[in-house]
Formats: C-alpha cells, sequence, structure tokens
C-alpha cells in the first residue's frame, strides 16, 4: 500500500537521524509550545504525541510527571525516538511507527500535535487523527504554520522547497540550508540586537526572530534545512482553522482556543465532549 505522506515522512527522518542525540529544543521553548497547557494538564495523564520526530517534545514532556506517553510518527525517525527516549529515567513510554492520519488508539487525557499537520498532503485528516484518539473530556493541542506573517516564507523559501527537496537530503543541507541559514541568522540577531528602535519591529518575521535569535547558529540550520527538505507544505489561516474546528461536533467550542505564536503561526486546541 502507498501512503501518501511517506515521502515528506523520509525526508525529515533524514532531518531528525543527523542530529546530536538529546532534545534539539530547549525547556522554554518546549513550555512556549504547550502553552496555555501546563504542567497540570500533563501530570498523571496518558499522552499521545501524533508526529513525535527523535522525541525531542517527548523528552521535556517526561519531565511534567505523565502516566504514559507514546510517540507515533511515519518516518525512520523513530529509531532516534527510541534511542532518545531509552536515555530517561522515565521509562513508561512507546514509540510506535505508523501513519498518523490513520493511527486509532483511542483513551488518551491529551493528543497534540505540534508542526506536522502542515507538512501532510491532506492536513485536515491529520487533525482528524488527532481528535479521534482524544478520550471523551479530554483535550487536544495543535501548533501550524500560519499563511499570516509569512509572505517572505511563501513568496521566497517556499518556491526554493520546491527544488530542494527534490535534491538529495546533503546537498539541501550543505549546499542551500547551511548558506540561507547564515543570512537568516545575522538578520535576527541583528533584531533582537537593536530591538529598541521602533521602526524595525515592522520588518518581516520580526517576532519570530526575537524568538529563534536566543539560539546558536546549529538550531537555524535545523529550521531551514526542515523548511527546504520538505515536500509538502500549507500554510494554513486562521480562518481555515476556525472552519476545522467548527466542523467537529464532538469538541466543546466554549473550550476553543486559537492562539497567533511570534506572527507567523497558531497554537490552537480544545476539550473533547
Amino acid at each position: 500500500m502507498i501512503i501518501k505522506d511517506q515521502k515528506t515522512a523520509d525526508a525529515f527522518a533524514n532531518s531528525w537521524n543527523n542530529l546530536p542525540s538529546g532534545s534539539i529544543y530547549t525547556k522554554d521553548q518546549f513550555e512556549d509550545w504547550m502553552n496555555p497547557l501546563t504542567m497540570k494538564d500533563i501530570k498523571g495523564n496518558k499522552i499521545l504525541e501524533l508526529g513525535c520526530g527523535n522525541a525531542s517534545l517527548m523528552m521535556h514532556l517526561a519531565t511534567w510527571g505523565p502516566e504514559f506517553i507514546e510517540g507515533v510518527d511515519l518516518g525512520d525517525s523513530v529509531r532516534s525516538a527510541q534511542k532518545n527516549m531509552e536515555s530517561l529515567n522515565f521509562k513508561n513510554w512507546r514509540i510506535i511507527k505508523d501513519d498518523i492520519t490513520t493511527y486509532r488508539n483511542g483513551g488518551f487525557d491529551l493528543v497534540y500535535c505540534i508542526g506536522v499537520l502542515h507538512h501532510l498532503k491532506q492536513p485536515k485528516s491529520g487533525l482528524d487523527s488527532v481528535i479521534a484518539n482524544v478520550k471523551p473530556r479530554g483535550r487536544f493541542h495543535c501548533w501550524v504554520y500560519a499563511r499570516e506573517g509569512n509572505n517572505i516564507i511563501v513568496n521566497l523559501i517556499d518556491p526554493i522547497r520546491k527544488i530542494a527537496s527534490r535534491l538529495p537530503w546533503w546537498l539541501t543541507k550543505y549546499f542551500l540550508a547551511t548558506p540561507l541559514s547564515f543570512l537568516y541568522f545575522l538578520y535576527a540577531k541583528f533584531l533582537y540586537k537593536f530591538s529598541h528602535i521602533k521602526i524595525l519591529h515592522n520588518f518581516p518575521l520580526y517576532l519570530y526572530s526575537q524568538w529563534i535569535a536566543k539560539r546558536e547558529f546549529n538550531f537555524f540550520q535545523h529550521v531551514v534545512f526542515d523548511q527546504l527538505i520538505t515536500p509538502q507544505t500549507t500554510y494554513l489561516s486562521k480562518e481555515t482553522i476556525e472552519e476545522w474546528l467548527q466542523s467537529y461536533n464532538n469538541i466543546d467550542q466554549g473550550s476553543v482556543y486559537l492562539i497567533m505564536r511570534n506572527g507567523n503561526s497558531w497554537k490552537f486546541g480544545g476539550k473533547i465532549k
């Protein structure tokens, strides 16, 4: 059987499996992605991550005292995820290689999906899976690229991605992602250093640059490589996400949140009835 997102999963596996061991994200970044959820929403609960990559988020999540964590990914990044989770004192976890759009193992208190839905050929099918795996009165949480605030990415980087994603991964990483990373690294550090100059606040990706400028060059390289290596990226508008959330009869609409993050992405979630 041909799985429609296999090429994307394989591409990201080349990214995740060529990183040093451990989480690529800081504790602050993890908490930022999970907000408005906090430790109290995790502690003692069964948690599912759809699209777990190398378990960079799961490693931080384990420090919040969950009862059990399950990570699912279609790519061979599950090998890195397995090794990273084995390095922890936390032992109540499982990594599964499977298609997140069809995976069903309901009964989780929280299902989250960070940075994955926008890379699926049918993004809403991924959200369908998120919702389907949450137990009644459980919660879900997602993060996606926004259509809003990403004009420079859509118009400049995305056309490059359509070519770069067809090249050998090492060529994309070292001969495209690396020089582009260096240029953006300088730009973001400049905006961060001179953030007191108000006119700079109107520059493209200003808020996102303030966030990422706290990290080292290797993280910039990882982010740009991820942008270029994927065969599929969809930038999702607020209107689209609102329509999706309203289409589920089992979502408690009063619990729904939709939060702009760093001026160029959306966090959204809520509770299941």
